[in-house]
């Protein structure tokens, strides 16, 4: 293939051509003339497997010859003599181990760092293991770094370096993968050195950014038939490379990997030649783009060479600006283009490291049902097996509640083993029983109550499944990993076979069930070097675990519609190539914190430095932006702020911007990209709607309520439209899963309180003191509150109380002897005029020495003043004049001496009621008059008549479109049949 020569071998391609077609090309061009076997001798070292299949795709398309050897750079076992090295060490074994020494480290040195921090420091020092093993750098380097060390920091990275090096020394039988790697291409490169092979070998494809390729790049291209092939080979900028290697400069600079290449081979890049005649989509558009990414102390070449730039016209004509309100906008626009693509059969590619953008785009092509071919699949803990993993992991890390019980049973791979639609149906059942009658922390027997309240076929025995399966798995302390695995494993098992199931269903079932599977398998055979972890430990283990894995889509995707990693775009090529996210710290995105060496120490080792991977992306733009037609897109927000744009983007805007005609040129690519943000708009745009007149529904007399409490009055005062809803139609806010510490459970413990309290005096009056009702409080609270924070404040608020509740008390209990709390205190009275019957419970009722009644009425807020008794809160007059009326069978008629609101909140006041100014009697006509007006076919009930506060929310605001209106209108009536 090659003349006879000594020097090495470097080609390049040009920028934006489509490289594994260009690989072709020019194996065609040199074995033109060759017997059909010269090509089965041509060995191709490829990068990535997609390049691979590429390369083959390529061949198969004709016409029928032979096949080249395509081989991954890491399969270089059967090449060496005498056979490879052992095999690599597994990567999980050896992040447990690691996790394991580093706890132990953690446990003895209690300073050097927190205990929480084992994983993550395990997780650093493994990435840090893989790039000094692949860049032959050992421990002892690093230690004899000149640090003048004052906080202490590098004492105790040492430490932790020093377990790094120890593990590393000791891994001789089974090497680590990179360490692995490097021998062996240290080995072949000795035996090629005395034994080259006779037939091709070529590497394609790599940019030599890590040291263990770079290594294997040097010793194929000084074989006599060796070569490597570079992608993305910039030919523009000659007088450049004279510049960076004088001054070692420009390690973010697209191209600053392929000048470290020739200086180790004692080449320059002017000696790179053309692998193939091939020509970019688009010459004036690389040289612009190789101009504005020259390196910062080179940029004065934009005022010498810039003018000669004259073919902007042409460099730009097919190249679109996005600049987009928000990045759904953005993914909005590049959907609509990947459709029209799809329509007109054009090969499009949208190239991004924002994984969110991409499933953003993705969830838009669904409406056309387009499946993009996503090169990166989906994370495996984000798929169903693995999100199901994770759930039941956390069933470990704490008590169970109500919450995490129906996460689990609404899963899809849930209950899969059989009666899947029985379980979901009284999955259905128990969450609305739980809202209902609330069971914030399941347990069996509560489960069981529960189930017993219900009337389905087999919800009992399906509640004792819930109740053994899921109940009583918090685990505290440490346990062995392999314990933690053994009973992951076997809880996520049964509760996918469900209680009658024969298998675990779907669990372990299709791609992502099959490498969940293969990852707890794996965990399985290694849990013995884990060590003891906690719960929590544990859970994030396996989250972590998980993250590493990711899925392929196992429905066919679109042809030629196609999102790509970076990696994968430097060697693919697409008519439409699409740059999104492109912002800064996305793209190129911001280098990871290092908690072990800074940049300076890194450069003293010889380890990669944080510019590298700016550069690794500063070359994938330099190759994606010459395809034939581009699309640069952004969002100018994030959801949390304004974003900046990506360096690249700056550079490219500054430099035509300051060239003749060039802000009319940048001006027209925002423009073409307006047009599609524009259409993109369009898509989502709603038919302009008439806002919602305020309600004030009229249902049929027939169908209103006729039988209300007291508490409803109020309501139906300040609220008509939520008795509408609640008894009309019948309509009920859901509770929480979990309750909250809100203001309602205050006030319902609080009347506990108090009646535990006041009946304890009447047993014994000399409790009638302070330390008695605290003590009950305490008693009540510990019970029946499981909130520390929300149980000390209460019970602070009762010590504020105190002696004011014990003091007022003595008063009232000398006026009357306390006779029937709220248990007992129910009372019912019929309103004959109207048919309508009223239905009270009150609080608190005393009697006095002439038989009369004191009504009293607990409030942790402040309690109502005397107008609002009067005109909206007449719960104490209601219930007064239906003790009047004999509605109290406990009492019998009796007469009101008086009724009072007791405010035993922060501050606390009592309140009478106006019992003087609202007689009995005037309230009852009153109220048959508020009554029988509702009881009209034309009287309406409105939304929000009169709230004491607008801002005050209500169970039915979403029912009644609140927010489309305002109390300022007036209500709409709306006769109902």
């Amino acid at each position: 293939m090659f003349d006879p020569d000594t020097a090495p071998r470097l080609f390049g391609c040009p920028v934006g051509v489509d490289f594994p077609a260009a690989v072709l090309r020019g194996l065609e061009t040199r074995l033109e003339g060759s017997p059909p076997e010269a090509w089965a001798r041509v060995t191709l070292f490829v990068n990535t497997r997609r390049m691979a299949r590429r390369l083959r795709d390529l061949f198969d398309a004709g016409p029928p010859r032979l096949l080249p050897r395509i081989r991954m750079l890491t399969d270089l076992d059967d090449l060496l003599p005498g056979g490879g090295l052992p095999p690599a060490g597994s990567a999980l074994k050896r992040r447990l181990e690691l996790v394991n020494l580093t706890q132990r480290l953690i446990a003895r040195e209690t300073h050097i760092a927190p205990t929480t921090a084992g994983f993550d420091l395990a997780d650093s020092l493994a990435s840090l293991m893989d790039e000094m093993q692949g860049e032959g750098v050992s421990a002892d380097r690093i230690a004899e770094l000149d640090v003048s060390d004052q906080s202490g920091h590098w004492e105790r990275a040492q430490q932790f370096f020093g377990i790094a090096q120890t593990y590393i020394n000791s891994m001789s039988d089974a090497p680590d993968p990179e360490a692995r790697q490097r021998e062996t291409v240290l080995r072949l490169a000795d035996h090629w050195a005395t034994s080259p092979p006779a037939d091709p070998v070529l590497v394609i494809g790599s940019t030599g950014s890590r040291g263990t390729t770079q290594l294997l790049m040097q010793a194929v291209a000084r074989l006599p038939q060796g070569a490597v092939i570079l992608p993305g080979f910039d030919f523009d900028m000659p007088h450049v490379w004279d510049h960076m290697a004088r001054n070692d400069m420009g390690e973010d600079h697209p191209q600053f990997r392929f000048l470290k290449l020739a200086q180790m081979l004692d080449m320059s890049p002017a000696d790179i030649t053309p692998w193939s005649d091939d020509t970019a989509p688009s010459p004036p558009r690389n040289r612009l783009v190789s101009l504005a990414l020259r390196p910062a102390p080179v940029t004065d070449a934009w005022r010498s060479e810039g003018p000669a730039l004259t073919d902007l016209d042409t460099a730009t004509a097919n190249v679109t600006l996005i600049e987009a309100d928000t990045p759904r906008a953005e993914a909005i626009a590049i959907a609509l283009r990947l459709r029209a693509a799809a329509e007109t059969g054009q090969r499009a590619a949208l190239i991004t490291p924002d994984r969110m953008l991409t499933r953003q785009v993705t969830a838009a092509l669904d409406r056309w049902n387009i499946l993009p071919d996503d090169s990166a699949g989906t994370p495996l803990h984000l798929s169903p097996p693995g999100r199901f993993l994770r759930h039941v992991a956390q069933l470990f890390g704490r008590p169970l509640d109500a919450e995490a019980l129906l996460t689990l049973l609404k899963h899809p791979l849930t209950h899969t083993g059989a009666d899947r639609n029985l379980h979901q149906r009284l999955t259905e059942r128990l969450e609305l029983r739980i809202r209902r009658d609330g069971l914030p922390y399941p347990d069996a027997d509560g489960l069981a109550r529960l189930a017993a309240k219900e009337t389905a076929d087999g919800i009992e025995d399906w509640a004792a499944w819930l109740g053994d399966t899921f109940c009583n798995q918090h685990v505290t302390g440490d346990v062995p990993l392999e314990t933690w695995v053994t009973r992951h494993l076997a809880l996520a098992e049964a509760i996918a076979t469900g209680r009658i199931g024969t298998d675990t269903g779907g669990l372990w079932q299709k791609k992502a069930g099959q490498k969940a599977q293969a990852a707890m398998t794996s965990l399985a055979e290694h849990a013995q070097h884990g060590g003891a972890l906690s719960a929590a430990d544990y859970s994030a283990l396996v989250d972590g675990i998980l993250q590493q894995e990711e899925v392929r889509d196992r429905d066919a995707p679109h042809p030629t519609i196609m999102i790509w990693g970076t990696l994968e775009a430097r060697v693919q090529g697409a008519e439409l190539v699409i740059l999104a996210g492109l912002n800064d710290g996305t793209w190129p995105e911001a280098p990871k914190p290092d908690p072990w060496l800074n940049r300076k120490m890194r450069f003293d080792a010889g380890l990669l430095l944080p510019e590298r991977r700016i550069g690794l992306s500063a070359h994938d733009f330099q190759q994606a932006i010459a395809a034939p037609e581009v699309w640069l897109t952004r969002a100018i927000r994030s959801d949390d702020a304004e974003t900046v744009p990506s360096r690249w983007m700056n550079r490219l805007q500054n430099l035509v911007s300051g060239l003749p005609g060039g802000t009319d040129i940048w001006d027209a690519m925002r423009t073409r990209g307006k047009t599609w943000l524009d259409h993109g708009r369009q898509l989502d745009a709603a038919p302009d709607t008439p806002k919602a007149p305020r309600p004030a529904p009229c249902p049929p007399v027939s169908a209103r309520p006729r039988r209300l409490t007291v508490t409803e009055i109020q309501t139906l005062i300040r609220d008509p439209y939520a008795i509408y809803a609640k008894h009309v139609l019948r309509l009920r806010a859901l509770n929480p899963l979990v309750q909250s510490p809100d203001a309602l459970l205050r006030g319902i413990l609080s009347h506990d309180v108090m009646e535990r309290f006041v009946k304890a005096t009447l047993d014994d009056p000399a409790l009638l003191r302070a330390d008695t009702l605290l003590a009950q409080a305490s008693s009540v609270l510990q019970q029946d509150v499981p909130w520390p924070a929300a149980r000390a404040l209460w019970f602070a608020r009762f010590q504020r109380a105190a002696d004011w509740i014990v003091a007022t008390e003595q008063t009232r209990q000398m006026r009357a002897t306390p006779t029937l709390f709220e248990e007992q205190a129910v009372g019912r009275l019929t309103l004959s005029s109207i048919k309508t019957t009223l239905e009270g419970r009150a609080d608190r009722i005393d009697v006095d020495a002439d038989g009369a009644v004191i009504l009293y009425d607990y409030k942790t807020g402040t309690p109502p003043s005397l107008d609002a008794q009067k005109h909206f809160d007449k719960q104490l007059l209601i219930e007064a004049a239906m003790i009047e009326e004999g509605a109290f069978d406990a009492l019998g008629p009796r007469p009101v001496r008086g009724a009072q609101f007791i405010g035993i909140g922060s501050n606390p006041k009592a309140v009478d009621a106006p019992i003087e100014d609202e007689p009995p009697t005037k309230v009852l006509t009153e109220l048959v008059s508020l009554l029988s007006s509702y009881l009209e076919g034309d009287k309406g009930y409105t939304s929000r008549r009169a709230l004491e506060k607008e801002r005050h929310s209500r169970d039915y605001d979403q029912l009644s479109r609140f927010g489309e209106w305002d109390i300022s209108m007036d209500p709409v009536p709306e006769v109902l049949e």
